[in-house]
């Protein structure tokens, strides 16, 4: 008690003692505090000052820890990802040979096992083929000399010659030419050479899934109620079990074989549905932006500048798109009407057209649009 009015005392002494300071001492001591004050301010301005600083390099700036994170995740986690892709689809795969086949061959017409047999390995074989270039073919890279390009900017991150549509990876940490994305489920970046792999495998996977949905689906709710129907008889053998007495008989029960096949067409046609829906979405996402001519960073690049020249009353011209069919005949290298047949509908290693260091008009453009930014 008397520590506590020491200590109420000493602090009443110490606040009369600043009341008796002068007014003009109070004026001063304020003063000061207000120059300590606006110097600090000053100093960090002078070191974050920044012409080009706005919120969005702010939230860069916070979110920068998480970007890291998210890099150095993606990177190793890569090869976890493709395993999970040939893992689930070997199973699918699987399934069908196992579960699905034996059945078409002995309930469908000649001419629909035909066309299934015919259908289905061909989509097979259009999965894997792209899927492993998509995987092995190197997105391309920038050479590293200065003196072999010109009129090109630098990358601030790796130093060296940066073309036009090039951009820089965080995962891979190095400049990609025509940089689309950095696709986990390919451990690779997706950019010039690989681009055409990437999405074929994803619409050719989408067909597959969609076919198999469409092919499966009687199936599918046959063995649905097979497994209610066991779910049931469980419940009763339980029952029975525990009230057995001599007279009593269990009812049947589903074989081990039996509740394996349905619960694989339950889970076939559950993955497939999935899949087919999520990489749907995305195959129409990346149709479109090619139908554009234009990359995922690119959107999002044309669409600040659209905005910008909008206001100008200025009109946005992409230069690199050739209008709408055009465009899709430069992605997918179609230079003559049989190249739709040996390079699209059946698998084709060809490379695309020029070397994404420049670009110049492709031979299979039938019109040269101007190419402006503005007009």
């Amino acid at each position: 008690m008397r520590s506590r009015q020491r200590t109420f005392a000493a602090v009443m002494r110490l606040l009369l003692k600043c009341l008796r300071l002068g007014r003009w001492r109070r004026f001063k001591l304020v003063r000061q505090a207000e120059q300590l004050w606006h110097y600090g301010q000053l100093c960090l301005h002078s070191l974050l000052y920044n012409s080009f600083t706005n919120s969005d390099v702010v939230l860069d700036s916070l979110f920068e820890p998480i970007y890291w994170l998210v890099d150095h995740v993606t990177r190793w986690f890569g090869v976890v990802f493709v395993a999970l892709v040939i893992g689930l689809t070997s199973s699918i795969v699987a399934i069908v040979y196992i579960c699905l086949l034996p059945l078409i061959l002995q309930t469908y017409t000649p001419a629909w096992i035909c066309w299934h047999l015919a259908y289905g390995h061909w989509n097979l074989i259009m999965i894997v083929f792209h899927y492993y270039m998509a995987i092995t073919t190197s997105p391309g890279h920038p050479p590293q000399a200065k003196d072999d390009l010109t009129g090109v900017s630098i990358c601030r991150k790796c130093i060296a010659p940066k073309p036009a549509r090039t951009h820089h990876c965080s995962i891979c940490n190095r400049c990609v030419l025509k940089m689309d994305h950095h696709c986990p489920w390919l451990n690779n970046c997706v950019g010039h050479y690989n681009h055409r792999y990437f999405f074929s495998f994803c619409l050719f996977m989408t067909m597959g899934c969609i076919y198999c949905t469409i092919s499966s689906w009687e199936m599918f709710r046959d063995a649905y109620a097979a497994i209610e129907r066991m779910k049931l008889l469980e419940k009763e053998r339980l029952q029975v079990a525990a009230n057995q007495t001599y007279y009593q008989t269990l009812p049947p029960s589903f074989s081990f074989r039996q509740r394996a096949f349905h619960k694989s067409v339950v889970y076939l046609w559950v993955l497939c549905s999935s899949v087919a829906l999520a990489l749907g979405a995305l195959t129409l996402w990346h149709a479109a932006l090619i139908t554009r001519g234009e990359t995922s960073i690119e959107r999002h690049i044309n669409k600040k500048e659209r905005q910008r020249l909008q206001k100008k009353g200025k009109v946005f011209r992409n230069p690199y798109s050739y209008g709408g069919w055009d465009n899709w005949k430069v992605f997918l290298g179609v230079d003559m009407p049989r190249h739709w047949l040996t390079r699209v509908l059946l698998p084709s290693p060809h490379l695309p057209h020029g070397t994404g260091l420049s670009w110049d008009l492709p031979p299979c453009v039938t019109k040269q649009r101007t190419p402006l930014l503005a007009i």
